[in-house]
C-alpha cells in the first residue's frame, strides 16, 4: 500500500483513513449569511419555478444568498424612488395629508401599488 503522502501528491487534498478506505477532507465552502426580505424571496420563487439554470448556477457557485440580498437592496431601492417620484409628480404632498387625510392615503396607496407593480416586473420576474 502507498504511503499517505504519496496519495496526496498524486491526487491532491488530504484524506483519511477509515475502515481501510481513504476518504478525502472535503469541506463546503464558506458561504454569505445575509438576510433576504421579501422581494428576495419572492425572486428565489420564481428562479426556482422558471429559471432553474441560473438557480442551480447560483446555487452552485455558493452565490445565491449574495445574489438574493443585491435583489432585495435593489428592489427596495428601485421601490423608494419610485413612490417618491410619482407622489411628486401627482402632488401628493404634507398639504394634502393635512387638509384631507383620506385622501392623502388613497394616493399614497395607488402611488405604492404603481411602484411595487413596476418592481416586480423590473426587477424581481427578469
Amino acid at each position: 500500500m502507498k504511503d499517505t503522502k504519496a496519495i496526496n501528491k498524486q491526487f491532491g487534498g488530504t484524506y483519511r483513513e477509515e475502515n481501510e478506505y481513504r476518504i478525502p477532507n472535503l469541506a463546503l465552502p464558506v458561504g454569505t449569511s445575509y438576510p433576504i426580505g421579501k422581494y428576495g424571496r419572492m425572486h428565489l420563487n420564481y428562479i426556482t419555478k422558471h429559471r432553474c439554470g441560473r438557480y442551480t448556477s447560483l446555487l452552485t457557485e455558493c452565490r445565491l444568498n449574495e445574489y438574493l440580498h443585491e435583489i432585495d437592496l435593489q428592489a427596495r431601492e428601485m421601490l423608494d424612488s419610485t413612490v417618491s417620484r410619482l407622489s411628486h409628480e401627482r402632488g401628493i404632498d404634507e398639504d394634502l395629508k393635512a387638509r384631507d387625510p383620506l385622501r392623502w392615503i388613497g394616493e399614497m396607496n395607488s402611488v405604492e401599488a404603481c411602484a411595487e407593480e413596476t418592481v416586480l416586473r423590473e426587477v424581481i420576474f427578469q
